[in-house]
């Protein structure tokens, strides 16, 4: 009888650990994650941003946002997202893998796009991990 007490308690450890325990990694990996460099540039080259800088001229036509993740603790994704002020006008998700990854997105800007930008970098959880600002310029 004691064999039968012991069983449900393993089962319901068992339960615990196939549901609890994978959500609170996907915690500590938001926890973890490193934004090491982040820029605005006009363009990518060989991996790296070329002619980064915070006030473009809106003629430019196409902005990139490049990040280095470090301390990746498992595969998982990020996103640029970009406001032309307070409004939100792309959201680009991006996957990111251990160790250490490099990414960027791109945004094309328009004529009358003319003011404040900036570009938040989250997490899949929401998370912000960094908040470039730069300008255009007539």
């Amino acid at each position: 009888m004691t064999y039968l007490k012991s069983r449900p308690n393993m089962f319901t450890l068992a339960l615990i650990l196939i549901f609890f325990v994978p959500s609170s990694i996907y915690a500590q990996q938001s926890d973890s994650l490193n934004v090491a460099t982040a820029v605005i540039s006009k363009n990518i080259a060989d991996r790296q941003p070329v002619e980064p800088g915070s006030s473009f001229s809106v003629s430019v036509g196409k902005l990139f946002c490049y990040s280095k993740v470090t301390n990746i603790q498992s595969s998982t994704q990020i996103y640029h997202v970009w406001y032309y002020g307070d409004t939100e006008r792309a959201r680009v998700a991006l996957n990111v893998n251990p160790p250490d990854w490099r990414t960027y997105s791109s945004k094309i800007i328009q004529a009358h796009e003319i003011g404040k930008w900036h570009v938040k970098i989250i997490d899949d959880a929401n998370n912000m991990l960094q908040d470039i600002e730069f300008d255009l310029t007539p």
